[in-house]
């Protein structure tokens, strides 16, 4: 596919995807999703989970005992004669009570902040390291930028949950139960009427938080479509500019980000209700508990009123003191709650882009393919050669890689509805130069996804040296193949670095001499710092036949066995094709090499030329036998027909 028309397609994936495969309106198993990140996140931190524990205790302890020393200071300040001794000790106690209780609560915090920003890592290092083991159809049904959002946004969602949210709910769990055990300890009828309140609360944030949870995910989805579209855009700037095809970028923006703006004003219109009520709700609790006391005790219904350890003291001193005491530990109960409540948008999100997340990380990975490996000089000096593992044992069959392949009846579909390839079956020798031509779209380029194994073959065979692909391991398949692709990818560092991409452990000379075999050290001696010229933004600073005879470049230093040119010469003008011609002519000396163009000039000192249309092979032969057919072939070289 061109630049162009990736450029300006409003949100398709590369490739056959078209829409990112988005799925779900909602978290579909939130308390699922929330044990396994819990998990996920203190399995490796249990130690300092539970220090973090040992200080919430401390500090919603600490809150509670400190309350209680309110009682005693009021009923010795209504007594007739106030020790002023006696009270100003219990407010010394209190208040290095609380800074106990303050010290515990930026301890754990702390300890929570290493624990959160050690799991993000983890993660990022788990979702990069899965990325890489995908199998090319995911990215082909996920655009870029919603992959992106993933590492930013969603991972993002993670922080605030574990450095904030998690927390929260700990210590706002322990406080609820040891204030609730002070409370029952004091006066049992009050504590019922707080929980009468605490049920109409729980009611309102449940029917609330069922309305705007849903949305949640929306949301995250959304803001990855819009930043896939964002990257579309800016990729394609020039292009967008060259066809004036502002106005419609604009209006595809626009129907993007109203998508992303509705469902995060649902998403959060509902949740940022629940603080307001919940706070509301807490007040009319607060004010009730102080009216139903104080007319307790005005009547003298104090034995009614308390419970516990101030049941014998039934003086309007005493009851007063516990009164003062029990309306702050209402507060106390209360606000937890309210904070959890106002924690709730961010869980939601949380678990939303927990959810994405681990969509992604529980994708079924590529597949490595069999048991048998490449080596080079394991078996003969100098030379690759198949390892294949022979019985149950430790021996092996070394078979010299040649470059041997071979397609017989071969029968593919990105789709099982859709056939791309119908029973193609064709060889090349080791060290033959094998050409396909054909229109835009009739397979040429499926045919040599389908030798490294980016797509998986529905019916027949593909070997490689007489051994069926499927038995190779992938990644040492893909060591014998040396691949220029039409589209270009650069990558950030120096241009040595970009040539050596193609085998690390070359040597500087080595990579100067494939420069120059590809034509590119002409002008690679004319940059700023030559070989060590930064290139950056997939190689803005130079052109894109530069870009190209990099990527030549790339693949001579590799000396794979195997050669796979995709149009490598489509960005390269005619007087520089002719001269790289000669040095990929000794670059193609003993290789089997697979050339797709559409420049026929190219082609024509092929051994066989295959020529496709909707993918079937209609005419083979070298260049010669295929003009004396004047078939299609014939056509295409004499200029009476065009492809398309």
């Amino acid at each position: 596919m061109s630049n162009e028309s990736r450029a300006v397609k409003p949100m398709g994936g590369r490739g056959h995807g078209g829409m990112p495969n988005i799925k779900g309106a909602g978290a579909k198993a939130p308390m699922k999703t929330l044990k396994r990140l819990l998990g996920y996140a203190f399995s490796r931190y249990k130690v300092a989970t539970a220090f973090v524990v040992l200080f919430v205790l401390l500090s919603s302890g600490t809150a509670a005992i400190g309350a209680s020393f309110f009682a005693p200071i009021i009923k010795e300040l209504l007594g007739a004669s106030p020790n002023m001794n006696y009270i100003y000790q219990n407010i010394i106690i209190i208040g290095c009570i609380y800074l106990v209780g303050a010290l515990s609560s930026f301890t754990y915090n702390r300890i929570m902040m290493y624990i959160a920003q050690g799991t993000l890592k983890k993660m990022r290092d788990e979702m990069f390291a899965k990325m890489q083991k995908l199998p090319l159809k995911y990215f082909d049904t996920h655009t870029h930028g919603d992959t992106m959002s993933l590492y930013t946004n969603d991972v993002d969602t993670m922080r605030q949950l574990l450095s904030q949210t998690i927390p929260q709910l700990i210590s706002s769990f322990l406080t609820v139960i040891v204030i609730f055990t002070f409370m029952v300890y004091y006066s049992f009828l009050l504590t019922l009427v707080i929980l009468v309140c605490l049920a109409g609360m729980i009611f309102s944030i449940k029917n609330i938080g069922s309305q705007s949870a849903k949305y949640f995910l929306k949301q995250q989805e959304a803001l990855g479509k819009l930043n896939g579209y964002v990257e579309e855009m800016v990729e394609g700037q020039k292009v967008i500019k060259v066809f004036c095809h502002e106005q419609k970028a604009r209006e595809q923006f626009k129907v993007l980000n109203d998508e992303l703006n509705e469902s995060s004003r649902k998403a959060n219109g509902a949740a940022f209700v629940l603080g307001p009520i919940s706070n509301n709700l807490g007040y009319i609790q607060y004010v009730l508990v102080a009216v139903i006391g104080l007319v307790l005790i005005a009547t003298n219904n104090s034995t009614v009123l308390l419970s516990g350890f101030l049941a014998g003291d039934l003086t309007v001193a005493a009851c007063a003191g516990m009164l003062v005491s029990f309306l702050a530990y209402s507060r106390q109960f209360n606000m937890p709650i309210q904070q959890v409540t106002q924690q709730f948008n961010s869980i939601v999100m949380a678990l939303a882009g927990a959810e994405r997340i681990f969509e992604m990380v529980d994708t079924q990975p590529e597949d490595e393919g069999g048991d048998i490996t490449l080596t080079y000089g394991e078996h003969e000096e100098g030379k690759w050669a198949w390892k294949k593992p022979v019985g149950v044992g430790a021996d092996f069959e070394y078979i010299p890689l040649k470059g041997d392949i071979r397609f017989e009846d071969v029968v593919f579909g990105y789709n099982e509805d859709k056939v791309i390839l119908k029973n193609i079956s064709l060889y090349a020798k080791p060290g033959q130069k094998i050409a396909f031509v054909g229109s835009t779209g009739a397979g040429k380029t499926t045919i040599t996804n389908l030798i490294n194994r980016f797509y998986d073959i529905q019916s027949g065979t593909i070997t490689y040296d007489g051994l069926d692909i499927k038995s190779i391991n992938k990644d040492d398949l893909r060591r014998s193949l040396g691949v220029v692709l039409q589209d270009t990818h650069l990558f950030t560092g120096s241009v040595m670095d970009n040539i050596r991409y193609g085998r690390l452990n070359a040597t500087d000379e080595e990579c100067i001499a494939a420069a120059k075999l590809a034509n590119a050290h002409s002008f690679i001696k004319h940059l700023p710092e030559k070989y060590d010229t930064l290139i950056t933004g997939d190689g803005a600073n130079l052109s894109q036949g530069q870009r190209q005879l990099l990527a030549i470049a790339r693949a001579m230093v590799s000396e794979c066995p195997v050669l796979i040119l995709d149009e490598a010469t489509s960005s390269i003008d005619t007087r520089t094709e002719k001269l790289i011609e000669k040095g990929m002519d000794k670059l193609m000396e003993g290789r089997t090499v697979f050339v797709i163009a559409h420049r026929l000039s190219t082609v024509r000192n092929s051994q066989a030329i295959m020529v496709l249309e909707h993918g079937e092979i209609i005419e083979r032969g070298n260049h010669e036998q295929l003009i004396e057919q004047k078939g299609k072939y014939y056509q295409l070289y004499t200029g009476a027909f065009e492809l398309e």
